[in-house]
């Protein structure tokens, strides 16, 4: 079972580093392949006005849905993002952006998940994400 441990050491091992950068938290995992992920408001990531970055929000939103595989498939397997797909919906201001991802369809070769970001702590809707992951097949050892 893939926990929110585990989703943080894979994180920090496997992730490159300006994506460590945006300081993600693993709030959630379950093994349906639902993950919440927090990223913290910072100078680094804000731009006039303290409103959060359209790049990090894609990032944060790619990032949830790849850890989302992982909690589907119990552990970390290589997947390739096909397809992101982002909607801005509000300026994302606040103390946290949190982002939801859930799987929507699994395949054996491509995998759907959505996911959807508020901003902490009024919870208003700042994003909503769609990506499709290509799946290789698994190398024998």
């Amino acid at each position: 079972m893939f926990k929110p441990v585990d989703a943080q050491n894979f994180l920090a091992d496997a992730f490159a580093p300006w994506v460590q950068a945006l300081d993600l938290t693993v709030d959630e995992v379950d093994p349906a392949g639902h993950v919440v992920l927090s990223m913290p408001v910072t100078d680094a990531v804000a731009r006039m006005g303290g409103i959060v970055c359209g790049q990090a929000l894609a990032t944060l939103a790619d990032t949830t849905m790849v850890l989302c595989t992982a909690a589907h498939f119990g552990k970390p397997r290589d997947v390739a993002t096909t397809n992101l797909d982002t909607q801005f919906l509000n300026a994302g201001r606040g103390s946290h952006i949190r982002c939801s991802g859930r799987i929507t369809r699994a395949g054996r070769a491509l995998i759907f998940a959505q996911a959807e970001l508020v901003a902490l702590p009024d919870m208003r809707p700042v994003a909503s994400a769609s990506a499709t992951f290509f799946v290789p097949e698994e190398k024998a050892r």
